[in-house]
């Protein structure tokens, strides 16, 4: 039992310390980029020696990938949403609260991305050549079945995807202008709710998969 508790221990510190690495990290690339951010820099955001980023992420490029395969990894639970929905307003409203609830808790994630794919995607072309292409195919999968079935518009679903990422997105890599704009203050909680509102009734109005009201009791 002692030997199951050390081993449940050390696990647990392993889980810890990579995590406090990897948003360090995220932070790091957003800010100074790839080229920019060094292992010591990301040592020092984290709080731990650099030889422990060492014993966890060998090289930069290691680590970096990481940082994007956990933003893939949220993007992908932000779908569960739009996949298990019981109809289109519900699974792309859904999609659409998880993609800004995204950008609200990992702005830094959604940056190191934008700032990757704006630089011809260097490091990650392969994934996004494999993984990405393979999810996106999935989702319009989906959308064109909804677009067969009348719950919305005969749209592309390639471009509707587009739209929810440029605006969903935009208030993680543009969130510096969006707080200029709110006063030098970062939206608040009330604030985000509404955007999501907002977006979300842009959205299935344009495509025509506004929710039918309830009538009255």
């Amino acid at each position: 039992m002692a030997e199951t508790d050390r081993l449940n221990k050390r696990n647990a510190i392993r889980r810890e310390n990579e995590r406090v690495i990897l948003s360090a990290a995220e932070k790091v690339f957003a800010e100074a980029g790839f080229g920019g951010a060094t292992m010591q820099l990301i040592a020092d955001m984290a709080g731990l020696p650099k030889a422990n980023l060492h014993y966890y992420f060998a090289t930069k490029e290691e680590l970096y990938r990481k940082v994007v395969e956990r933003i893939f990894v949220i993007w992908l639970q932000a779908a569960d949403r739009l996949d298990n929905a019981p109809d289109a307003a519900t699974g792309i409203g859904g999609y659409i609260e998880a993609k800004m609830e995204m950008s609200r808790r990992h702005p830094f994630g959604s940056k190191v991305w934008a700032s990757e794919v704006m630089h011809g995607a260097p490091v990650i072309q392969d994934y996004l050549e494999t993984a990405l292409r393979d999810w996106t195919e999935g989702r319009i999968a989906a959308i064109r079945r909804w677009i067969d079935e009348g719950q919305i518009d005969p749209i592309d679903p390639r471009h509707l995807l587009y739209m929810i990422w440029a605006t969903t997105q935009h208030y993680a890599d543009f969130g510096h202008q969006i707080e200029t704009l709110n006063g030098g203050r970062p939206l608040s909680g009330r604030q985000w709710a509404e955007a999501k509102e907002s977006v979300k009734a842009v959205i299935l109005r344009g495509i025509g998969a506004v929710p039918a009201r309830a009538g009255p009791a």
